[in-house]
C-alpha cells in the first residue's frame, strides 16, 4: 500500500507539472515534454543527494534540514562526502538545492537564476551525464527550460510555479525500490512524447509486455545473479525499454549499456531512464546518432561485438538520401545479404529493418543472444534479402527456438 500510495503522488507530481506548462500556454507544445523529463529528472537528482549524503554522515541524517548541515560543511568536507558518494550521483553544491531555489523565489530574475541553477549542475556533471553524438559533441543534461516562454514577463512566475510544486515532494522513501516502481514511472513519465504509431525512424515504442518476454529468453530465471561483467546492446534504442527489461534480469551491477538512436528525444529519454535504473555508469555509452550510416561502438577499427542484443528496429523508412553510401566495400561484410533498393513510388516503405538485422547478426558475439522485433513479412518472404537473412540464421544454428543462441522475437 505504502509502494501504490507513493507512486500515485509522483504520478500527481507529474500532472501538475504539465498542468503548469498548460497553464503558461505549453500544453501539447513541442516543447513541453523537455521541460517535464528536465525539472522530474532535477527534483529525482536532487533528492537521491540527499538520500545518499545521509547515508554517509551522521550529522546530516540527524539535522532538522539536510541542507543546512551541508551548507555548514566546509568545502573540504563537502568534498570528502561526495568522493564517498556512488557514481550515479549527480554533485551538487549548497546552491544547486531546491531549497535554496525555493527561498530565492522572489528574487529579481529568478528564472535566470533557476536555468543558471540548471545549466551549472549539467556542467558540473558533464563528464558523466552527457550524451553524446557520433560526431563527437555533448548533449548535456539540462537546458534552460525559462526559455520555451515566449513572453518574457512570464518566466519568473513559470520557474516559481516549478519550484513550488517540487518542493513539496520528497522520493528519498523509495530509493531503495527497485525497477518495477521506476519502469511504471517512466512509462506515464512519458506516455504523452514517446510515439507507439512507429512512423518515424527510432521512435518505434514496445511494450513492457513484450520486453519481459525478450528479457526472460535472453535471461531465464535459472540463470539470473548468475551472468555477469556482459554488455548489452540496442542499435535503435529509443527510450530503452528493452535494455531496461535485460539489465533488470541480468543485474543492473552485472552488466553495460551500449546504444545507438538518431532520435536527440529518444536519448534524452534515454538517459533518464538509466538515471531512475541505476545505470549511470552507461551513460557515456549512450550515443546520438544514425547507427546504420555511422555505426558508433567499436574496438579499434573493427565494429564492437556485443554478449546481449535486443532491438524493435523501425520497420519502414525513407533513407535514400544516405542509401548509396552503404553499398562500399567497408559495408560488404556487415551488409551481406544485401541493401534494399529504393523505391520510386515508396520510398517511406524502403525495408531499413533488414540494414538493422544484418547489422545486429554483425554486432553479436560468438555465442551472444539476440532478441529482435521483426515484421511477419520476413518470415514468409520467399526470396531477397529476408530469406538471404534467414538462411545465414538457420545455416549457423542461430535462429532456435529454445534458449542458447540468438533467438528472435517475430511480431
Amino acid at each position: 500500500m505504502v509502494e501504490l500510495e507513493f507512486r500515485d503522488k509522483t504520478k500527481a507530481l507529474i500532472d501538475s507539472l504539465k498542468n503548469i506548462c498548460a497553464h503558461y500556454g505549453l500544453g501539447n507544445d513541442g516543447n513541453e515534454f523537455k521541460i517535464i523529463t528536465q525539472t522530474f529528472l532535477y527534483k529525482f537528482l536532487n533528492d537521491k543527494f540527499a538520500y545518499e549524503a545521509k547515508k554517509i554522515d551522521e550529522k546530516v541524517a540527524n539535522s532538522e534540514t539536510w541542507e543546512e548541515a551541508l551548507v555548514a560543511m566546509s568545502e573540504d568536507e563537502l568534498e570528502m562526502l561526495q568522493l564517498q558518494m556512488g557514481g550515479d550521483t549527480a554533485r551538487l553544491k549548497p546552491h544547486h538545492f531546491i531549497s535554496y531555489l525555493f527561498s530565492q523565489q522572489n528574487a529579481p530574475d529568478f528564472a535566470k537564476l533557476f536555468d543558471d541553477t540548471l545549466r551549472d549542475i549539467a556542467l558540473t556533471n558533464n563528464d558523466v551525464f552527457a550524451v553524446k553524438t557520433d560526431g563527437g559533441a555533448k548533449v548535456v543534461l539540462f537546458d534552460r527550460v525559462s526559455e520555451y516562454i515566449a513572453d518574457e514577463s512570464k518566466r519568473d512566475a513559470f520557474c516559481r510555479a516549478i519550484i513550488n510544486k517540487l518542493v513539496e515532494f520528497s522520493f528519498e522513501r523509495i530509493f531503495t525500490q527497485k525497477f518495477d516502481f521506476y519502469a511504471t514511472i517512466f512509462e506515464y513519465l512519458i506516455k504523452d512524447y514517446n510515439s507507439n504509431s512507429g512512423g518515424k525512424y527510432a521512435e518505434y515504442y514496445t511494450p513492457h509486455a513484450v520486453a519481459r518476454i525478450m528479457a526472460a529468453i535472453l535471461v531465464p530465471t535459472e540463470q539470473q545473479g548468475k551472468v555477469k561483467n556482459v554488455s548489452c546492446y540496442d542499435p535503435s534504442a529509443g527510450s530503452g525499454t528493452l535494455l531496461m527489461n535485460v539489465a533488470h534480469a541480468i543485474g543492473e551491477n552485472r552488466c553495460s549499456i551500449y546504444t545507438q538512436d538518431i532520435s536527440q528525444k529518444s536519448s534524452n529519454l534515454l538517459r533518464l531512464n538509466l538515471i531512475l535504473n541505476n545505470l549511470v555508469h552507461s551513460i557515456p555509452n549512450v550515443i546520438q546518432g544514425n547507427t546504420v550510416l555511422h555505426p558508433y561502438h567499436r574496438d579499434g577499427k573493427d565494429l564492437k561485438r556485443f554478449d546481449y542484443i535486443v532491438s524493435n528496429p523501425p520497420f519502414k523508412m525513407d533513407f535514400s538520401d544516405f542509401r548509396d553510401e552503404l553499398d562500399s566495400k567497408e559495408n560488404k561484410e556487415r551488409f551481406f545479404a544485401g541493401i534494399p533498393r529504393i523505391k520510386a513510388k515508396a520510398k517511406d516503405k524502403m525495408e531499413i529493418y533488414q540494414l538493422f538485422l544484418q547489422h545486429i547478426i554483425h554486432s553479436l558475439k560468438p555465442g551472444g543472444k539476440a532478441a529482435v522485433v521483426v515484421p511477419t513479412g520476413f518470415i514468409t518472404a520467399q526470396s531477397g534479402i529476408d530469406k538471404k537473412i534467414r538462411q545465414r540464421l538457420v545455416e549457423s544454428k542461430w535462429l532456435v527456438s529454445r534458449l542458447g543462441n540468438p533467438f528472435i522475437y517475430y511480431q
